[in-house]
């Protein structure tokens, strides 16, 4: 009994002791939750990005439909009937002005020729003599009459005027002959034969044998809105106004021309005015035919309040912006637009140049949001984009 006793009161000691630390973590744990439960969170920046409102110079462009046309084109028909020899051009070349394009069969036309040469010398011949007797009638003076003597004169004023017709029909026969060689008009690019060798051709058929179109220079035919013309005709006072032509898709440069003409009266059923601009077009990017995507550059705004197109926002109640503040905290603002092309608009109202706007992550934002920006490095030597 005596030697149990101290053992007892150890094993009481040690339960209490358990006890009380249990009691003492427990106590702790709860103190921390409820300490934890009254600091408010801390909200996480939202990662964004942004880009700086700017003040430049912005050129203000039409954007339309247009279509290419050959400066000029004509269609090559033969202006004699005959049977084609030969075709002396290859479809799809360009040729050049003044070259062979087909040859005729020529044989009826040069004996045309060679019998109006002929009768010209059988004329010239009869003049000749004519010219003989009334100098014979002259001579004899008193011996011959005075109606001899005008008599020949007349018949040798009668061949006289027979030789100028044969010279006008020699130069006839002459102008038949050569238009069995059918020419070139123009210079340009060979369309598809219409007409085969060994057919049998006539000046009276519409039927053409070849369409050449004019490609160096080239023509687009394009519209614009009517409310654009007072810009239209007050920028091309200052001078030719440029205007490029890209692929319909808008992704692909092709040339670059000036507008030449605008047409003479605005089209009431669609309130557009024709446009007519012309292209060097050297390297023949431009085709006849071709349909093509159209900027006219109209005039150039000085000084314009400049931000990208990802930072304009739509609402029911117009067009917004945010801005990030010095303390990295998003602004919103309401904006009003003029104009967007190029993926740059033009901001009347609402934003300053030098303030920074966010153009990505804007869903994720509300005002007073924290925001951590990303914005793109102008250095080359640094990375597209760095954090700030």
């Amino acid at each position: 009994m005596k030697k149990s006793r101290p053992i007892l009161w150890i094993l009481i000691i040690a339960a209490v002791a358990s006890a009380g630390y249990y009691g003492w973590e427990k106590f702790r744990s709860a103190g921390t939750t409820r300490t934890a439960q009254k600091a408010p969170p801390r909200p996480s920046a939202i990662p964004v990005s942004v880009a700086p409102v700017q003040k430049t110079d912005f050129p203000v462009y039409l954007t339309g439909l247009g279509t290419v046309q050959g400066f000029n084109t004509v269609q090559v028909r033969s202006r004699v009937d005959g049977q084609i020899t030969r075709l002396e051009f290859k479809e799809g070349q360009i040729v050049q002005q003044g070259e062979l394009l087909v040859s005729i069969d020529p044989r009826p036309y040069q004996a045309a020729l060679d019998q109006a040469k002929a009768k010209k010398a059988q004329d010239e011949a009869n003049l000749a003599n004519a010219n003989l007797e009334l100098q014979r009638a002259m001579k004899l003076g008193e011996f011959s009459t005075a109606q001899r003597v005008d008599t020949q004169r007349s018949t040798v004023a009668q061949l006289t005027a027979q030789i100028a017709g044969d010279e006008a029909a020699i130069v006839n026969a002459q102008t038949q002959l050569d238009y069995t060689q059918i020419k070139a008009p123009i210079t340009g690019v060979a369309g598809l034969r219409q007409v085969d060798v060994g057919n049998i051709v006539n000046a009276s058929t519409q039927t053409g044998i070849v369409t050449i179109s004019q490609v160096e220079p080239i023509s687009v035919i394009f519209t614009a809105p009517e409310d654009q013309l007072p810009y239209i005709s007050e920028g091309q006072k200052a001078g030719a106004l440029k205007v490029i032509a890209f692929t319909t898709d808008g992704k692909k440069t092709l040339a670059e021309g000036k507008l030449a003409v605008i047409n003479n009266q605005v089209d009431t059923t669609s309130g557009t005015i024709r446009l007519k601009a012309v292209f060097e077009n050297k390297d023949h990017a431009l085709w006849p035919g071709q349909s093509v995507s159209t900027r006219l550059l109209v005039r150039t705004l000085k000084d314009a309040t400049v931000v990208p197109d990802d930072a304009v926002q739509h609402s029911t109640n117009g067009l917004y912006a945010y801005t990030v503040n010095q303390d990295n905290k998003a602004e919103l603002h309401k904006i009003k637009v003029r104009y967007a092309i190029d993926g740059r608009s033009v901001v009347d109202e609402g934003l300053t140049p030098g303030q920074q706007v966010i153009t990505g992550g804007q869903f994720k934002v509300q005002p007073g949001s924290v925001v951590s920006t990303a914005v793109a490095s102008s250095d080359p030597a640094q990375k597209k984009v760095r954090q700030e």
